[in-house]
């Protein structure tokens, strides 16, 4: 929400950034993909890490990088991986929370339904940087190109793994892929054969439960059915009283993965949610008054992906899904219908080249229901995105040097034809370094909300002479807006100098063109008395622009070290520089460097008591955000385990635990009461069968 007016011009700073030599890393655990028999002979447990040692973690395959299997070694980008060992070790009941594992993310929790989740900058509720994946299929919204948090979710120990790239990964997965990817994961099928039951319940977590089951429907065949109830309490909001932010969500759905040819695989899966929302607006009337309200929210989708083997070198595969979301908060209703088709082939050209290309194909259609003081037209809207890529892996030095080469080409109705291309170069002396450097140009495209919103909101800060009419700022979206550009230079490396010890650092340097800012309309209608919305006002209009020019440059480490067989600790360190240029004339609140944290540290420990009681540590430290008056925090969790039968666990977390209260991050455009996230606990209960 703008509260206030202001006309500074963001001063020159110098890039204070340098790119420190390289010592840091990856904290990676690993759970390997097993077999539907071995699934049926050990009903769902998982695979021991206290007997992998890390030169084993650093061989994990993952796929978003280059849309293929590779070795985290050999990937020319800041990969991260986020396994489910670390979610059920971690004791996080979110997605969005087990994000905090991941270095260069910034995670902050708005109220107790909403987060503001980016990579290197630029955070808020709506943060439109970072592509989201489940599975493959896109889960941002159109409606402002980012991510409802509170809907994204399944059973966590169904997750085989996040995914998290930081940088642009825009070539292979287009606009809005900027500052960087997630892709969630999850089992197949085969590999949860059998039962799972969990349950639980605390001071937040008031009560949550999740029945999972698999089962073989024939030799190359199985299918899982899961369904899972979430019940959370209220926060505090920073005057003391209630937040009016408790939720509650039920969902379930299904996956079925069939291999019915040697050269063929299908996988099928969908899912359905149904929930309601509190939420506390602020400073969204002309009385300052606040508005508690209960927002329904649904949906569904369905997924379907075949894949057919041509040769040992040569994969073909075509993904087709259908999503439905519905949501009526208080300020705006959406119903939306999203039909995306992806087909995609790689193969070999020679000695060489591993090429792989891809056509794809996103339908969107919308309803809006506007209130009084939000407002977005057309109420509906279709939207249509075609795209293709290609990018060639080309082999200079067998085993030693990889260049990467390729490029997006997108059509989109916002800004039109678009090109995002990279280029990227590996090097790994041996098997256990490897040093990268890249180059990438990526846009994001302006949303449906920045072309044709209408926002009024007060400011109380601003003095109207009697009458004493109230001011009302009116934020007025823009159909001229540009597609946002990114030019990012990336360098990075790994090693794992010992046999217990893996390390891994990125630096980047980011240019920003044309980034959304706000700027204060002088058409003359300032001071124009106007009768609506009611009541009779004066209105102070602000438009979108893209006129921002940015820099930003920083660097994030990490170190995953097992100094003893039964103690392993990973830490974290992101650091984040800005360097703005000057703000054009007339630009409001144009300051993002003092809206995210300089410098932020993790640090998990894990320790093996024995053999069927484990304890977890998780410190973490973010630096101060200036410009929404919150001071830099320090957090504990700790989480206290016991298996006292193979298949059954009992788990005690506690969470924030070192203060009260501290507060994470404030909504800056739809005044949601700023609440602070409080120490809480609960009990937990897994059992196997």
């Amino acid at each position: 929400m703008i509260t206030a007016i202001s006309l500074k011009r963001a001063p020159r700073l110098r890039c204070r950034c340098c790119f420190l030599a390289v010592a840091l890393v990856m904290g990676i655990s690993f759970v390997p993909s097993r077999n539907s028999a071995y699934a049926e002979q050990n009903q769902g447990e998982g695979t021991d890490l206290k007997e992998m040692g890390l030169e084993a973690l650093m061989e994990l395959q993952v796929s978003s990088v280059s849309k293929k299997d590779q070795r985290v070694a050999d990937a020319a980008a800041a990969v991260f991986v986020i396994t489910q060992e670390d979610i059920r070790r971690s004791g996080v009941t979110t997605i969005a929370d087990a994000l905090r594992m991941a270095p260069g993310l910034e995670v902050a929790r708005i109220d107790s339904n909403k987060w503001a989740i980016t990579s290197r900058g630029f955070n808020s509720r709506f943060a439109s940087q970072m592509l989201v994946l489940f599975d493959g299929r896109v889960v941002y919204t159109p409606l402002f190109s980012g991510v409802f948090w509170d809907r994204q979710d399944t059973m966590l120990e169904d997750i085989e793994r996040i995914e998290v790239i930081r940088g642009p990964g825009a070539t292979l997965w287009g606009a809005n892929a900027v500052n960087g990817v997630i892709n969630i994961i999850t089992k197949q099928a085969g590999d949860t054969v059998g039962g799972l039951v969990s349950a639980g319940g605390g001071t937040v977590e008031r009560g949550f439960g999740g029945v999972r089951y698999g089962l073989a429907l024939g030799a190359d065949t199985t299918l899982r059915l899961y369904t899972k109830y979430n019940d959370r309490d209220n926060f505090t909001a920073t005057n003391g009283k209630d937040g009016g932010d408790a939720w509650h969500m039920i969902r379930g759905g299904f996956r079925l993965d069939s291999e019915f040819s040697t050269q063929d695989s299908l996988t099928i899966q969908g899912d359905i949610y149904d929930g309601r929302l509190g939420e506390s607006y602020v400073n969204m009337l002309p009385d300052n008054s606040t508005h508690n309200s209960v927002a329904p929210v649904s949906g569904g989708n369905i997924l379907s992906r075949w894949k057919r083997s041509l040769s040992e070198s040569s994969e073909v595969s075509l993904q087709l899904f259908y999503d439905r979301t519905e949501q009526n908060i208080a300020i705006l209703g959406e119903k939306r219908d999203t039909l995306d088709l992806d087909l995609q082939h790689r193969f070999t050209l020679g000695n060489s080249h591993e090429i792989i290309w891809g056509l794809g194909y996103r339908f969107s259609h919308d309803t809006i229901a506007n209130s009084t003081y939000l407002s977005i037209t057309p109420t509906s809207q279709e939207t249509h995105l075609f795209s293709g890529f290609v990018q060639d892996d080309i082999t200079l030095v067998p085993d030693r040097f990889h260049f990467v080469l390729g490029s997006k080409f997108e059509h989109n109705d916002y800004t039109g034809f678009e090109v995002q291309p990279n280029a990227r170069l590996l090097w790994t002396p041996n098997k256990n370094n490897s040093v990268w450097i890249a180059i990438s140009r990526a846009i994001r495209t302006p949303s449906r909300a920045e072309e044709g919103v209408t926002l009024y909101t007060p400011n109380p800060q601003v003095s109207v002479p009697p009458p004493r009419i109230p001011l009302l700022v009116q934020l007025n979206g823009s159909s001229n807006l540009k597609a946002t550009e990114l030019l990012a230079y990336e360098l990075g490396y790994r090693v794992e100098p010992f046999e217990h010890l893996t390390l891994d650092a990125t630096a980047f340097y980011n240019i920003y063109h044309r980034y959304d800012v706000y700027v204060l309309d002088t058409s003359g209608k300032l001071g124009t008395i106007y009768p609506t919305p009611p009541p009779v006002h004066i209105t102070q209009p602000v438009n979108f622009g893209s006129y921002g020019d940015v820099q930003t440059c920083g660097f994030e480490l990490a170190v995953d070290a097992k100094p003893l067989p039964w103690w392993r600790l990973r830490t974290a360190y992101t650091f984040l520089q800005y360097v703005e240029k000057d703000a054009p004339p007339g630009t409001v609140n144009w300051n993002p460097k003092r809206e995210n944290p300089h410098h932020q540290a993790s640090m998990r420990s894990s320790f093996d008591v024995t053999r069927n009681v484990e304890l977890d540590l998780w410190l973490r430290y973010v630096d101060e955000l200036p410009a929404f008056d919150i001071a830099s925090y320090v957090t504990l969790d700790a989480r206290l385990a016991w298996k006292p039968l193979k298949n059954l666990e009992l788990a005690l977390v506690g969470q924030n635990l070192l203060h009260d209260q501290h507060k994470e991050f404030v909504a800056q455009f739809i005044g949601i009461q700023p609440t602070t996230v409080g120490r809480s606990m609960y009990g937990k209960i897994t059992w196997t069968f």
